[in-house]
């Protein structure tokens, strides 16, 4: 048994979710609507908070899904036209109730609110710097720190609001769209390398933001424009105001975006990500042809893919894997022998379909390969001669420090495997990966952030992250 077969299932997991209503009434049930569009990002937690009619904050938060957190009797005590709500899958800091979002910060020149999708590199040393001055952090999470860092001066500032944001912003580093709300106004922002989505709508008379548009179509908003990288974006009474925090300005969108973590209903930087996804599993085929019978993708990310690919090579596209929506966290702690069936609960092969078929199988991407080669085993007990397993993105080589739970280096199938190595160890009869120039050509852009493919990363990595990631906490 080698070492990727003793490691438990874990797949890539998405990061978090934020969205923002201001001038709609009822904000916290449009915000709730706009969660639930937005869980595929994250299912550890969520929250709400809302600014009724007299200026106060109100929160509801909790561990788990919309749908089990918030009820009509709790949507209800978050009164207002202003609201914001954060999902969660954690990243730096980890989990429990203290690191779910949004934050809610109670200060003697006005209360605010706080949430976050992405990852700061440069945590650590903030946080020192911040503690040195005086600080106290009531969780360990990175996001917290934007808050510290706008209140580090002690005194009551007479500036307006958005020039310690601006302040603050520059003091960071990594991935970032956060949302920071007050008694009056909503403030988007999003990092100068433009690593992480963030859309602008209208609906009605006001105005929402969200990590991703899909959330734009379930509440009746039509799509505005994308927050630009180094912007920031102040909704209030005057409309909105637009603001550079930065003159560095990259549109170096992180690539799984496009590749995995977004739903295909949702356009980012005017690119829709079925559209992206099905001309890669097209450039994809045009790269890496097989021959075989039929097409498959895994589900759900990469049947679009698939599409693609089937369209180009003319093979059939079938549905010979089909997953259980339904499988998620279980109230009794399964057996060792039930997790080794971890996959068969998320997925089943359809054998009236693969039976006596060469499989092409379409996945977005491998990380750990232990997904891999169970699904190429699964194919064949169903009785497929043969399984051609092509990927949709290039091979995964580095971890990612900025908000994507991409594993060590230690634990990356591709990291210190050849092709022909990593194909032996997911037991395909052949294996092939989207060229990195594939997918500027799908999305038709000229930057993107590759680093967990190429290791070439857009931001400094400070020192406490290298030395992290040499102990393998990365």
């Amino acid at each position: 048994m080698n070492d990727i077969e003793q490691a438990p299932f874990r797949g890539i997991h998405e990061e978090c979710g934020v969205f923002g209503v201001y001038g709609v009434p009822n904000a916290a049930e449009i915000t709730y609507y706009g969660l639930h569009s937005l869980q595929h990002r994250g299912q550890e937690g969520c929250g709400i908070v809302s600014v009724n009619d007299d200026g106060q904050l109100r929160r509801v938060k909790g561990q788990g899904l919309v749908t089990e957190v918030f009820n009509n009797d709790n949507l209800s005590t978050l009164k207002g036209s202003m609201a914001m709500g954060h999902v969660r899958y954690s990243t730096t800091g980890g989990g429990g109730i203290e690191n779910v979002q949004p934050f809610l910060f109670r200060h003697n020149s006005g209360d605010f609110a706080l949430a976050h999708n992405g990852n700061l590199v440069n945590s650590v040393q903030l946080r020192k710097y911040l503690e040195d001055r005086g600080s106290l952090f009531q969780s360990t999470s990175d996001s917290e720190i934007l808050a510290h860092l706008i209140k580090k001066d002690p005194l009551e500032r007479k500036t307006p609001r958005i020039f310690p944001i601006m302040e603050a912003l520059n003091m960071i580093e990594g991935a970032f769209a956060f949302l920071i709300m007050t008694q009056n106004r909503i403030y988007a922002c999003r990092d100068k390398y433009g690593l992480r989505p963030l859309s602008l709508g209208r609906i009605g008379e006001g105005y929402v933001v969200s990590s991703e548009t899909c959330a734009f179509s379930v509440i009746g908003a039509e799509y505005v424009r994308d927050i630009e990288p180094g912007e920031i974006v102040t909704i209030d009474h005057h409309g909105v105001r637009s603001r550079k925090y930065s003159e560095y300005q990259r549109h170096a969108m992180c690539a799984m975006e496009y590749i995995y973590f977004s739903r295909p209903d949702s356009d980012i930087e005017n690119v829709n990500v079925h559209t992206f996804r099905k001309e890669s599993g097209k450039l994809l085929f045009k790269e890496s042809p097989a021959d075989a019978d039929i097409v498959i993708g895994v589900p759900d990310s990469s049947l679009s893919a698939a599409m693609g690919y089937s369209e180009a090579s003319g093979l059939p596209y079938e549905m010979g894997l089909i997953k259980n929506k339904y499988i998620g966290r279980t109230f009794i702690q399964p057996s060792q022998e039930m997790r080794d069936k971890g996959v068969k609960m998320k997925l089943s092969p359809v054998r009236s379909i693969v039976e006596g078929k060469r499989v092409v199988l379409i996945d977005d991407s491998i990380v750990r390969g232990t997904t891999s080669r169970r699904i190429v085993r699964m194919l064949r007990e169903a009785g497929a001669t043969e399984v051609h397993v092509r990927i949709a993105s290039p091979m995964i080589k580095s971890p990612c420090f900025y908000g994507v739970d991409i594993s060590t280096y230690d634990e990356l199938l591709c990291a210190h495997r050849t092709l022909q190595e990593a194909c032996e160890t997911i037991e395909a009869d052949t294996l092939a990966f989207l060229s990195e120039s594939a997918l500027y050509e799908a999305g038709k852009r000229s930057d993107l952030c590759l680093a967990c493919f190429s290791g070439k990363y857009p931001t400094a990595l400070y020192s406490s992250i290298e030395e992290a990631n040499k102990e393998g906490k990365f």
